[in-house]
């Protein structure tokens, strides 16, 4: 039995970013899913999994936008698909609980009546809120981002895999979109221990040596190809290194599990 599907990270838009926290435009290595402020961690937190339930923000109804309340802080947040977007926020200002959603009801009607005077196709709902959606400039920053991500999920995924076969000298293997990577310690002979990495697939050479850098220990110039793992021969599609592991390294990758 599975469990819930895990939702992509939180982010906010640029405008939120920038008008509603005040925070400079990192650079484009560092997504926007990885800033530190309360609202956004909150924002990650309440949105981790997709079966979560989340309060509506009912006084707006042009958009499904939910409620993210931490400390002082307010917010509002869209989802589209799996991906949640902190379109706004703000403070709540003493002596009130309800200050941020009440400007946001009102800045939505605002913008509804602007909106109608200048369209013939007038709207129908209370408020109008897609101009704090996120735009085409969003997108391209979230596509811009994806090479950090991917190199991001990788060293994650190399560590993982490094402390499951270090526990119990099997083959532990994940898969990407077009390909797998499975890592497996060979023999500890004395102090030595040794540590293969296969990856099933088309890669680049790029890709593997980017691999290969990261798997804990071992000497990036120390990988030699083998033609065989442990078991078998390797299948079409197939490539392997192996490498000596620091014992020492080994033993602080299982000090640290979480």
């Amino acid at each position: 039995m599975t469990g819930p599907a895990a939702m992509r990270p939180a982010r906010p838009t640029l405008r939120c970013l920038c008008d509603d926290l005040g925070l400079p435009l990192p650079a484009v290595t560092d997504p926007l899913d990885g800033i530190e402020h309360p609202i956004l961690a909150k924002t990650a937190e309440q949105f981790a999994a997709d079966d979560a339930k989340h309060e509506r923000i009912r006084a707006v109804d042009d958009q499904v936008l939910f409620k993210v309340k931490v400390q002082r802080w307010r917010g509002a947040v869209w989802v589209d698909a799996d991906l949640p977007w902190l379109v706004a926020a703000g403070r709540r200002e003493d002596g009130s609980t309800d200050d941020f959603y009440a400007a946001l009801e009102a800045d939505g009607k605002t913008a509804r009546t602007r909106y109608n005077a200048g369209n013939a196709d007038a709207l129908k709902s209370a408020t109008y809120t897609a101009h704090l959606l996120p735009t085409r400039d969003d997108h391209v920053r979230y596509r811009a981002e994806a090479g950090v991500r991917f190199v991001r999920r990788l060293r994650t995924t190399v560590l993982t895999l490094s402390r499951s076969t270090l526990r119990d000298g099997e083959e532990h293997t994940v898969d990407f979109d077009t390909f797998t990577i499975g890592l497996q310690v060979r023999a500890d002979d004395g102090h030595e221990t040794y540590l293969a990495v296969r990856i099933t697939g088309s890669v680049p050479p790029n890709l593997a040596t980017l691999i290969l850098r990261n798997v804990p220990g071992c000497e990036a110039d120390g990988w030699y190809p083998e033609y065989a793992l442990p078991e078998r021969d390797l299948l079409p599609a197939e490539q392997a290194w192996s490498n000596l592991m620091d014992p020492r390294e080994a033993a602080r990758v299982l000090d640290a599990e979480p």
